[in-house]
């Protein structure tokens, strides 16, 4: 049962990635410390294991299930804990989704299934039959994560809004639709519901905007990095204090320039440099196909965390 059974998804979020040791398997020890320098900043309403950040896409249901209790052990009694739902069918997600419920997850992210590619996702019933597949499971609340057009995964307004209605569970979006105005029609309509629906936005290249249009909250992948500079953010907003929030965006924007540059799949492939940069992972392992980044990679992280003033000059030549 979890520690925080009336959890509303909300807030900053981060996401956290997954340590590997060099033979790909996970590293247990060295993804607890990261977790716990993530979840338990001030200000963290609520830390997410199993996301992309830490590439569920190559975990196994076994590996998922012992990187959600190894977490909850770790921080569970102390701050809530999210684990995500990466399945392309619809039982496969309901039988993840009862043993995240059983270890104790306070909340599920739910991934859109590759599966609803080729205009499957058009059809309202294929969108709102998978979430109720998962609420029959689990009645823990759910998070819809609302990809971008271009993905071919991209759940409609109207489908939205029919989910919501028929399956009461999902409390937030995790909104990526990667469309300024989509997005704040989003936040207008969602969170104005007589069963507010929080946006959680992922919009972390261009945070303070998204932020300021009223998201009641971030999920983002660049926390396991700037949890604490996010929080400063998304306080300097809840405050209407607009020369402190710009102040941190300036800090922010050079290292969120370098994360989510082409190709974009690289963003936790370089979240996870930054952090053996910052001496805060011994090593960065990542699991094919995806691979190591090359120098002009590395030297344009490192310029960045320096820029932000993570980074000393003398600590960026120490890891060049």
């Amino acid at each position: 049962m979890t520690a925080f059974p009336h959890f509303e998804p909300k807030g900053v979020i981060p996401a956290t990635l997954l340590a590997l040791d060099e033979d790909f398997g996970i590293d247990e020890a060295a993804s607890r410390r990261h977790l716990a320098d993530c979840a338990l900043i001030d200000g963290v309403a609520a830390v997410t294991v199993n996301g992309h950040a830490s590439e569920v896409h190559a975990c196994t249901f076994e590996e998922q299930q012992r990187i959600l209790a190894f977490s909850l052990d770790e921080v569970g009694d102390r701050v809530p804990v999210i684990s995500g739902i990466y399945a392309d069918g619809g039982h496969e997600a309901a039988r993840i989704a009862r043993m995240m419920a059983s270890e104790g997850a306070c909340c599920l992210l739910v991934f859109p299934p590759q599966s609803l590619g080729m205009g499957l996702v058009e059809r309202p019933e294929t969108v709102i039959g998978h979430f109720k597949r998962i609420a029959d499971a689990t009645d823990l609340p759910l998070i819809a994560f609302r990809y971008p057009a271009a993905s071919g995964l991209a759940y409609g307004f109207e489908t939205l809004l029919s989910l919501f209605e028929a399956v009461p569970t999902v409390r937030a979006i995790k909104d990526w639709c990667n469309d300024p105005m989509l997005h704040e029609r989003h936040i207008r309509t969602f969170q104005s519901l007589p069963r507010k629906v929080n946006v959680l936005t992922t919009h972390s290249a261009w945070l303070m905007a998204s932020l300021a249009m009223g998201a009641n909250g971030l999920l983002s992948g660049a926390g396991s990095v700037i949890a604490n500079l996010q929080v400063a953010l998304f306080r300097a907003i809840q405050a209407d204090d607009l020369a402190e929030a710009r102040q941190l965006n300036d800090r922010i924007y050079p290292l969120t320039q370098a994360f989510y540059t082409a190709p974009f799949g690289d963003m936790h492939n370089r979240m996870k440099e930054a952090l053996v940069m910052l001496g805060r992972l011994d090593k960065a392992v990542v699991r094919p196909p995806l691979a190591k980044l090359n120098d002009a990679e590395l030297t344009r992280l490192r310029a960045a965390l320096t820029q932000v003033g993570l980074l000393t000059e003398e600590s960026a030549q120490q890891v060049a």
